[in-house]
């Protein structure tokens, strides 16, 4: 809600008088905000889609130019954008180590020159006069200044006691998508020496739901093709997706393949959004009825015949029982159910069947429903139909909210999980036991029992009812009683009235952040909370994975600020405290106190093999980066220079050991390049038969394979029958005897230690995960084909009979309830949907953006965006302060807008804003100089209770809510 103010306060201080003392105490110039605007490209308030584009790129400051004649040099250093997952290169320009301005990457493939207006202002991120400064203690409810030393003792000492006489499971590690991958796969496993599986982050909120469907339907859980591959397409179908706000710099691929191949751009939401503006069809649908619209639009393409019928027989299982399916929602029943016209979706059938490869695009407006795995199996199905998958051009592309948060879900920062998805059975733990160089019964005597070593742990979704339920209700010995939030902004999150309850009943609670969050604010605490100070990723070196899988080295741009530590050096901090560091960083050099970290990466390539992130060594990453130029920016492989014919950034799988040389995998599951090449297939990771059916391909195989059909995921017993095995050489054999004992066989293309079996199976053009078919039925689902259900808080009480939810249940530790929700019928006093989502100015749960002072006065008030029938039946006028109540009786206070962006019945929130709570202003809750410019009430405070099916992914994209005037 873009209202001008000039009057913005921020404890006592004029936000346009920040501007200028900020830059000029930066620079030694004093410059005024319309001067600052003009020299740096960015024009307050104008379109989010105009400042992506590269002639709205941020110009070089005439201040850093004075100071470089000056006297001492300016060196340029890559860094990437601590923002959304893009992957965007910012070039810092440093003169005796401050931070004096910024570029974007123009050789970047990725970015292409061009920054949003949160990346043109990253350098404010780790500059900023808002972070927390040092490590700070509540005491008597006042926040005071403590050392590390005394940091580390006392928190770890608590923590420590809460382990002794509660177990280990009482503690959650909250770990963070901003984390680089070496700190992410460290909190994992650092977390696996403390003895919980009770570790989780940002993902599970924003895409826990596609990793899961996606992966149940062909084998990973990750974006398909890149963000440059769009280029390609011919035609774009978004759906929960507002890439023009969320995703800026992606979009100038989309415009691309929008403009160069005519393709027509196909936008499907609830929402009328600045992506939407650019649509050569919007589709209204009725927010939470995603697998009704999809199948309403597969329908058609089936009654025509528009599927691919040759690629769903050679590459696809179980496609008869979606035509099941599909052929019940004919016209009449998608429209009864969505509010589509079925006019509309057969033109929408007949654009994508006529214009293919087409690309799919989906985010969390897609993801966080109760049936969120539902939704993103039905999008993939969709795509399957068509032939769009394993093309260039055409998959599924999955744009992510963080700039690590593949990277740190890779890596296994989630409570099911150890890093590269390979479970929690014992043979997982063994694996990483091996990697670790760590006796396997070491690991298992930190964790309470060998059945809580094994189990799925409570998710970040939940940790709150972990701490809240009584104890007879939960699948662990006790409660949670300490709680770490490290890199999370609790305002992300739904039913946030109960968070409060649960931060307030901890005996300790922790945040390690850059900045303090709305963590120390939102619980009334006495005593036991404390606020550690991180570093940013500007001021450590590290990869970090973009969406598209392309890891990127990012180099230190300045030293830590303040007193803030690095968070490797935290960890290794607490690691002595607790006793375990000597394990923990075995084959890691620290120096000093801080952990090197290339030895961290070196150790993830010595594990990764599953997911193929073994052959990015440090100095493969390095030397992308400083090559950029020659890469192609519509195929990203290199054409010429020293890093010829790979991928940039190495996008995973990048199979075997660094000196194997792969290229990377630009496209998955494309079988028109060999595999050595970065050709690859469907993964055979469901077996090889179901019901008599095959699982594997049939007659479809990476270009060059020495088999010319589907089969299983590569084992030494299958190197073996082919007489592949006497191509090992003798170290690799001798690795492979060591890990297999007498059941050589056994050992497969993941846990073979030397690579040798990815190597010879890759000689023959083989894929080691197997060449299968994609699955349309995940018989291990509660849902085998994708099905409608009614969201949990409903306005449609006549669609609940035929449409309902799942009964009351009990997983990942905690009850979850379904049936017992959907069956109160609150939808009279509770009658407009509500939904959720995010502006261009701001990021997350928005604190160290709201920190900011240039995207700070860019959007300065929290809103929610609200029909004009609805508006006027309900008295309320542009601009008005509003109560915006959910069914769980959370409210907000918030500026009403009024506008036809939303539908009739449907009221939007962003969710950036936090700092203040039920109309409570907790702006004196933090310490001293540590408070956002710009506060506002959190959407989550009157957001409600559901939680995917399998994931716990939170429902908050539909809910209900009353509006009325405050």
């Amino acid at each position: 809600m873009l209202i001008k103010k000039s009057s913005a306060t921020s404890g006592g201080r004029h936000l346009a008088r920040t501007l200028t003392q900020t830059l000029a105490t930066a620079t030694g110039v004093t410059v005024d905000r319309r001067a600052f605007l003009r020299s740096s490209g960015i024009a307050a308030g104008g379109a989010a889609l105009a400042s992506a584009m590269p002639f709205g790129m941020v110009k070089k400051a005439d201040a850093a130019t004075a100071a470089a004649v000056a006297g001492a040099p300016v060196k340029q250093v890559k860094s990437i954008c601590t923002h959304c997952s893009v992957g965007c290169t910012v070039v810092a320009e440093v003169q005796n180590g401050v931070w004096i301005g910024q570029e974007p990457g123009f050789d970047s493939p990725i970015n292409l020159g061009a920054h949003c207006a949160k990346g043109a202002s990253v350098r404010e991120h780790a500059h900023g006069d808002r972070r927390l400064r040092y490590p700070m203690k509540m005491v008597d409810g006042k926040w005071t200044r403590i050392s590390w030393d005394q940091a580390i003792e006392e928190v770890g000492s608590k923590l420590l006691s809460i382990r002794e006489q509660s177990g280990p499971d009482s503690v959650f590690w909250l770990g963070s998508a901003k984390h680089s991958n070496e700190q992410a796969y460290l909190f994992r496993k650092f977390a696996a020496f403390w003895g919980t599986n009770n570790v989780d982050h940002q993902a599970r909120i924003c895409h826990s739901t596609t990793v899961a469907g996606v992966a149940n339907v062909w084998g990973y859980g990750a974006m398909t093709n890149s963000y440059n591959d769009i280029q390609k397409s011919r035609s774009l179908f978004f759906i929960g997706s507002n890439a023009a706000e969320a995703h800026p710099v992606a979009m100038m691929h989309v415009l691309k393949a929008k403009e160069q191949n005519n393709a027509p751009l196909i936008v499907a939401d609830p929402r009328f959004t600045r992506t939407a503006a650019k649509a050569d069809e919007y589709i209204r649908f009725r927010p939470g009825t995603d697998v009704a619209l999809v199948w309403g639009i597969l329908w058609h393409v089936l009654q025509n015949g528009w599927e691919d019928k040759d690629y769903i027989a050679k590459r696809v299982y179980g496609f008869d029982d979606i035509r099941a399916e599909v052929a019940k929602w004919t016209p009449e029943e998608v429209e009864r159910v969505t509010g589509v016209p079925g006019s509309q979706l057969k033109r929408v059938a007949r654009t994508l069947a006529s214009h293919r490869p087409g690309t799919l695009v989906w985010c969390m407006g897609g993801t966080q429903h109760h049936i969120g795995n539902n939704n993103t199996r039905a999008y993939c199905v969709l795509q399957l139909a068509l032939g769009n998958v394993g093309v260039a051009g055409g998959g599924t592309n999955i744009f992510r909210g963080h700039d690590n948060v593949q990277g740190a879900t890779d890596f296994g920062v989630t409570s099911d999980s150890l890093p590269g998805y390979y479970g929690l059975a014992e043979g997982a733990w063994r694996h990483w036991a091996r990697v670790w160089d760590v006796p396997y019964d070491e690991v298992l005597a930190r964790f309470k029992d060998k059945k809580l070593m094994e189990a799925t742990g409570i998710p970040v979704s939940r940790w709150f009812d972990g701490v809240l339920e009584a104890k007879e209700n939960l699948d662990q010995p006790n409660p949670v009683k300490g709680m770490v939030f490290w890199g999370h902004a609790p305002n992300s999150q739904v039913r946030l009235p109960d968070m409060k309850k649960a931060m307030e009943k901890l005996e300790l609670l922790v945040v390690v952040d850059p900045f303090p969050t709305m963590t120390a604010v939102l619980p009334d605490r006495k005593d036991n909370f404390y606020l550690l100070p991180a570093a940013t990723q500007f001021e450590t070196v590290g990869s970090r994975t973009a969406s598209n899988r392309s890891v990127q080295w990012s180099d230190k741009i300045m030293e830590p600020l303040f007193e803030s530590k690095v968070d490797h050096e935290i960890m290794y901090l607490f690691a002595k405290k607790f006793g375990f560091a000597e394990a923990l960083f075995k084959n890691i050099k620290v120096e000093g106190n801080v952990p090197v970290i290339e030895d961290i990466t070196r150790e993830w390539n010595r594990g990764m093999w599953s997911v193929g992130y073994t052959g990015q060594s440090p100095e493969r990453l390095k030397l992308h980066m400083q090559h950029q130029a020659t890469f192609d920016k519509t195929t990203l492989r290199a054409v010429g220079g020293p890093c010829d014919g790979e991928y940039f950034g190495l996008p995973w799988p990048c199979w075997g050991t660094p000196e194997m040389k792969h290229p990377g995998t630009a496209n998955l599951y494309d079988t028109s390049l060999p595999v050595a090449e970065g050709g690859g297939a469907f993964r055979a990771r469901f077996g090889v038969e179901r019901n008599g059916v095959t699982l594997l391909a049939e007659g479809s195989y990476p270009e060059g394979s020495e088999i010319k059909d589907g089969y299983p995921e590569v084992t030494m017993a299958m190197l073996q029958k082919l007489g592949f095995d006497k191509e090992l050489t003798e170290q690799e054999l001798a690795v492979i005897q060591k890990i297999g004992g007498d059941k050589i066989g056994t050992v497969s293309w993941t846990t073979d230690l030397s690579g040798g079996i990815q190597r010879v199976a890759i000689k023959h053009g083989l894929n080691p995960p197997g060449n299968a078919k994609a699955r349309c039925v995940a018989w291990n689902f509660p849902d085998p084909v994708p099905i409608h259900r009614e969201p949990l808080y409903t306005p449609r009480r006549d669609l609940v009979a035929s449409y309902p939810t799942y009964k009351d249940t009990k997983s990942w530790r905690v009850p979850t309830l379904y049936k017992s929700i959907q069956d109160r019928d609150v939808s009279k006093e509770y009658p407009i949907i509500l939904t959720s989502g995010r502006l261009v100015e701001y990021e997350g749960g928005g604190d160290e953006t709201r920190s900011n002072p240039w995207l700070a006065e860019l959007q300065q008030d929290m809103f929610v965006e609200i029909n004009p029938f609805d508006a006027n039946n309900a008295g309320i006028k542009d601009g008005q302060m509003v109560w915006v109540e959910g069914p769980e009786k959370g409210k907000v206070k918030v500026k009403a807008m009024v506008t036809e962006r939303v539908g009739r019945g449907v009221a939007f929130m962003p969710f950036h804003f936090g700092g203040v709570y039920q109309g409570q202003d907790l702006r004196s809750k933090y310490p001293a100089g540590a408070d956002p410019i710009v506060l506002g009430e959190a959407a989550n405070t009157a957001t409600t209770y559901g939680y995917d099916s399998v994931t716990q992914m939170q429902e908050t994209k539909t809910t209900l809510c009353r509006i009325q005037a405050a």
